[in-house]
């Protein structure tokens, strides 16, 4: 296994992607995921947002990425695909991402659903119009090589129920998971059991704790959330973490721990960083940090 990050943490620090890089490569962190943008942002334009746009050049971020020894371990697509707006915006987001991902060396790419059933809309309705949009761009994703990620985040995604008919839409290895430990935890699931049962099917991972007071105030309302707003390892969720790591480290997974911490332009995903380098050299998996 691997420690990478996500560059939401420095959402709120305004950071651009490069502030970013040059981060994790102080830091000796070979693995970086972002979100995309598919047009033009004036926030991303003036240099204030951690993410890339799709008009950036990807080999030349590649390039740039390879003289600091670090790759993409994933970029985010998540528009969501529940809405119905997901069957056109949602479709042709993934399909430019994947387009950039290939050039730029990304392995894969995080796709989830909305948070709410959209109103007008039966659940069927949904998971039918899912269906054909995962069939669609999985095809594609078998063309360019590149795996397709479901993520826990939604209505329809947190419920294992769901996600295992959804993981079942299409019968290719470059359909799977990215395990999220903090959205199952907030949706009012158990992280561990819900990974025991996905285990399989699990590509990436999302590394995320839940503080006290907002697992008091909305476990079990929300079904995800953008970043841990405590440390990793300083919240309720932190057994739970230990738990799937030493879970993932038996079965063998050999990919990337992205941590998504809210980073206070550093402070707090430095010891986030930190406590989760320290829970894989105590033997949970063997792994390089």
């Amino acid at each position: 296994m691997e420690i990478g990050f996500h560059t939401d943490a420095f959402n709120s620090s305004y950071w651009n992607f490069d502030q970013c890089l040059e981060w994790a490569h102080q830091r000796g962190i070979r693995f970086i995921e972002c979100g995309t943008i598919d047009g033009v942002s004036w926030i991303h334009g003036l240099g204030y947002q951690p993410h890339i746009a799709l008009w950036e050049d990807p080999l030349q971020m590649r390039l740039k990425m390879d003289r600091l020894g670090i790759r993409f371990s994933q970029l985010d697509a998540a528009f969501p695909l529940s809405r119905p707006e997901g069957a056109t915006l949602g479709v042709e987001y993934i399909l430019r991402t994947l387009r950039w991902a290939h050039v730029a060396g990304c392995p894969r790419l995080d796709t989830t659903d909305d948070r709410f059933l959209p109103r007008g809309m039966t659940e069927r309705e949904c998971m039918e119009q899912m269906r054909k949009i995962y069939r669609h761009v999985v095809g594609y994703a078998e063309l360019y090589k590149i795996v397709i990620n479901i993520e826990p985040h939604g209505y329809f995604t947190t419920k294992p129920e769901f996600m295992e008919e959804m993981l079942a839409f299409v019968d290719s290895p470059y359909l799977g998971m990215n395990m999220d430990t903090g959205n199952t935890f907030i949706a009012g699931q158990d992280p561990v059991q819900f990974l025991k049962r996905f285990r399989s099917r699990v590509d990436h991972v999302h590394i995320k704790d839940v503080s006290p007071s907002l697992a008091a105030s909305a476990r079990g309302e929300l079904t995800g959330i953008a970043v841990s707003h405590c440390a990793i390892g300083e919240g309720v969720n932190a057994e739970n973490i230990r738990r799937a790591v030493d879970l993932l480290a038996s079965s063998g997974y050999d990919g990337v721990l992205s941590l998504e911490c809210e980073g206070q332009g550093g402070p707090m995903i430095d010891r986030s960083l930190a406590w989760v380098r320290g829970l894989l050299a105590a033997g949970k998996g063997g792994a390089t940090a």
